[in-house]
């Protein structure tokens, strides 16, 4: 996600010709969005997302029986 933001930047400025940006080689600007799609291919075929989205559904999971757990307690004071 962050090349895309490096790029989408660097694109608005190179397009509207500010700063140093408007210097660079159209090559040089492009760069972020080919590292964002590399970056994705190998979380896909590393098994880095679903992995990710794993441990997210985890953390979910355990604080949702943790808030289950602390609301049957409350019950039995």
């Amino acid at each position: 996600m962050y090349f895309l933001g490096i790029g989408c930047l660097l694109l608005i400025l190179k397009v509207l010709e500010l700063g140093p940006v408007a210097q660079l080689s159209w090559w040089w600007v492009m760069l972020p969005f080919a590292l964002a799609v590399v970056w994705w291919y190998w979380a896909d075929a590393s098994g880095y997302t679903k992995r990710k989205a794993s441990e997210d559904f985890d953390k979910k999971r355990d604080e949702r029986r943790a808030r289950r757990k602390d609301a049957i307690d409350g019950r039995r004071r």
